[in-house]
């Protein structure tokens, strides 16, 4: 049984599980986020990941993901134990942390300035990222969630694995310096994959940065690079609606992304290729 306390910034999750595929899931993606046993800590979020009840331990086994012992979803195939424990702490991140607001976005930065980029299914949003990072050198924040704290106005590094799916694999596998996990195929999201957070971005966990550009990423095949600056109203509304929590948060939320406004541009961004997508990132980000 793998039972242990991991920091995964900003976070502590003790995570138990009695399957090998979760232990070399955090031996590989997480080697330095295990705290000590006799280290003591708060834990945000306690998270088991079992087999399935009755036949489904043997008979096309299931595994099932509980947080504080309440099942939030519905099991997987056993072969997606790993899988599962990221998107399992996406819910996670997303349902629980009140006092901060969480976003569906990518965010980078870079000497303390942050590019956030909300993700619309297919826009390819976790290809640009990846290509940022291990291509460009920006620092990884976090690959799926914006966590913004109302108190500061500053956004939160969660740097944790890129999720990757099918065309986009292949691609990312030829980054330098880019590390992929195993591949899982016939997932709900087609076939998946992993890259290990890069080192440096899990370094400076602890520093956070102000978002300073907001761009929203459409990949189209055999497109040419076309930016379009978007007024802060029309940005507004369009990252509103990737906001987990803002409607729980209430006006310390809605006044936190106000605030975050004011020190943005937006734009949206269309490309045929990881070259027009960098390419249009370093227009945009220009000093």
């Amino acid at each position: 049984m793998f039972d242990a306390t991991l920091h995964i910034p900003p976070f502590n999750v003790r995570l138990r599980s009695p399957l090998a595929a979760v232990r070399r899931h955090v031996d590989f993606f997480y080697p330095k986020a295990v705290l000590p046993p006799d280290r003591p800590a708060f834990v945000d979020f306690d998270v088991e990941i079992v087999l399935g009840r009755g036949l489904r331990r043997v008979w096309r086994p299931q595994v099932r993901f509980l947080l504080d012992g309440a099942e939030p979803f519905f099991p997987l195939p056993a072969a997606q134990a790993a899988p599962m424990f990221e998107w399992g702490m996406n819910w996670c991140v997303a349902q629980r942390p009140l006092g901060w607001l969480v976003m569906h976005a990518a965010v980078l930065a870079r000497d303390g300035a942050a590019l956030v980029m909300p993700g619309f299914p297919g826009a390819g949003k976790s290809t640009l990222c990846a290509s940022l990072a291990f291509i460009e050198g920006w620092r990884l924040l976090s690959d799926e969630l914006t966590v913004l704290d109302p108190v500061d106005g500053l956004l939160v590094p969660h740097p944790r694995p890129i999720s990757l799916k099918n065309a986009s694999i292949d691609v990312v596998a030829a980054f330098p310096g880019a590390r992929l996990g195993p591949v899982y195929r016939d997932t709900r999201k087609g076939t998946i994959t992993h890259a290990a957070c890069p080192p440096e971005s899990l370094r400076l966990a602890g520093e956070r940065a102000r978002a300073a550009w907001i761009v929203f990423p459409r990949f189209e095949a055999g497109a040419s690079l076309h930016i379009e600056r978007l007024g802060r109203v029309e940005a507004f509304t369009l990252i509103s609606e990737q906001s987990f929590n803002g409607e729980r948060m209430g006006a310390p939320g809605f006044e936190a992304l106000c605030a975050m406004f004011d020190h943005v541009s937006c734009h949206e961004l269309v490309y045929g290729s990881t070259a027009q997508g960098l390419e249009g990132i370093r227009r945009i980000c220009a000093p």
